[in-house]
């Protein structure tokens, strides 16, 4: 009764911690094997059927709704052998278990793929036989024995707690240990009879369980149809390379001045810095007008916008052999305008890093 009590609490503090269900859905089949220890009976000669410990099988199949919860119809066997009880010279016998089980699992996630702690239970039709033949050999009773073989049937619980292994590089196959807690809670009678030295006609008797309670413990398998290959994870993508540093900067000034704007600055500035992370042969600066001055005007005030560009370059680090300045008055339109036109986009200098 002690057994029983732990593992329906266990059962019930499992069931309030599941937090996740196991991502599995869909029809599978399962099958184990292990070792039955049933409890004593009582009988109703007032001595005891002690049960040894024995064997246990199942099969099954079922489906998983993929939310945790588990559906399936189970067939099982458990086989023990019994004791030889006091008096006895000899006595052979065993006690067989067989039944058809509806159950209702859940499978919990607890955060690691390869193990997924299970429990439930489930309740069906189960058949015992019941095989005893015991000869005595007492000085009063030099003949005397007894023999029982039936089998009753009727309803059958069953309490469930499990671990599931899946396997890797199978897609869909898990390993399986679990404890099951399997009784039938009623009385049931197994009719025999007991030939006596001296009578006619045996004596009828009768073993008398009160319940019958089994703790198996297994090792299985299970196999799920529709468990799809896990995707391959993809390696990340190497990383683009940075683009290469622009090799041409161009330099706006104001109407009729060669003066460098803080703008102006900061675009010299990003040419230095990014001419040292290039080759390169030379760097050329060239200055531009706009239309609106004469020729020789524009001219001179193309090379000194050039000049003051090309300072502002030496003194951001660029070595001053390295630059060459070039004017080119109102030539070269970098927008198309007639005469004296005050075009703000042709007042410039363009750097260019070769």
């Amino acid at each position: 009764m002690r057994l029983r009590t732990l593992w329906l609490a266990a059962a019930l503090v499992g069931a309030a911690c599941a937090a996740q269900a196991q991502p599995f859905q869909g029809l599978y089949i399962g099958a184990g094997a292990g070792y039955n220890l049933p409890e004593n009976w009582s009988n109703s000669r007032v001595t005891v059927a002690e049960p040894k410990g024995g064997a246990a099988g199942l099969a099954s199949v079922g489906y998983a709704l993929g939310n945790g919860f588990r559906f399936e119809v189970e067939g099982n066997y458990r086989w023990a052998g019994l004791n030889r009880e006091a008096l006895a010279a000899s006595s052979s016998g065993s006690v067989q278990t067989y039944g058809a089980m509806a159950n209702v699992l859940f499978d919990i996630d607890v955060g690691a793929p390869w193990i997924f702690p299970y429990i439930g239970g489930g309740a069906g039709y189960a058949w015992t036989n019941f095989n005893r033949t015991t000869v005595f050999t007492p000085a009063a009773f030099p003949a005397l024995g007894s023999h029982v073989d039936q089998t009753k049937g009727g309803f059958a619980f069953q309490a469930i707690g499990g671990l599931s292994f899946p396997m890797p590089g199978v897609p869909g196959l898990s390993l399986t240990t679990e404890y099951r807690f399997f009784g039938k809670p009623y009385s049931e009678t197994f009719d025999g009879s007991q030939s006596v030295s001296g009578l006619a006609a045996p004596v009828p008797i009768g073993v008398k369980a009160q319940s019958q309670y089994n703790h198996s413990f297994m090792l299985g398998v299970r196999y799920a149809f529709n468990v799809a290959a896990p995707v391959p994870v993809a390696p990340p993508a190497e990383a683009a390379p940075a683009p290469a540093p622009a090799r041409s900067y161009l330099v706006f000034f104001d109407w009729d001045k060669a003066t460098l704007s803080d703008r102006a600055r900061q675009i010299i500035k990003e040419a230095a810095d990014n001419s040292t992370h290039v080759q390169y042969t030379r760097i050329e600066v060239n200055g531009y007008t706009d239309t609106s001055g004469t020729p020789r005007y524009n001219m001179g005030l193309s090379i000194r916008r050039a000049n003051a560009v090309k300072a502002e370059l030496i003194k951001d680090g660029v070595p001053q052999n390295a630059i060459t300045v070039q004017g080119f008055g109102d030539t070269h339109l970098l927008v198309p305008t007639g005469p004296n036109v005050r075009e703000p986009q042709n007042r410039r200098v363009e750097i260019i890093i070769r």
